[in-house]
C-alpha cells in the first residue's frame, strides 16, 4: 500500500568559507539540485564513509 512519507526538517545556521560555498554553488548548479540538498547528500556521504571504517565516534 502507498503511504505518503514526510521528513522532518529544522534550519540550523553554519558559517562556511566564501570558497567553499562557491564551489557547493558550482557543484549545485551544474547538478540541478539546490545547495541544500548538495549539502546534505555530502555530509551522510562522510557519516557514512565514518561508520564505514569504524571511525564513528559519540560526543
Amino acid at each position: 500500500m502507498f503511504q505518503v512519507k514526510k521528513k522532518e526538517y529544522v534550519n540550523k545556521t553554519f558559517r562556511i568559507e566564501r570558497e567553499l560555498l562557491e564551489k557547493l554553488c558550482e557543484v549545485a548548479q551544474q547538478e540541478n539540485i539546490s545547495v541544500n540538498e548538495l549539502v546534505v547528500q555530502c555530509c551522510e556521504y562522510a557519516l557514512d564513509d565514518m561508520k564505514a571504517k569504524g571511525k564513528n565516534r559519540k560526543n
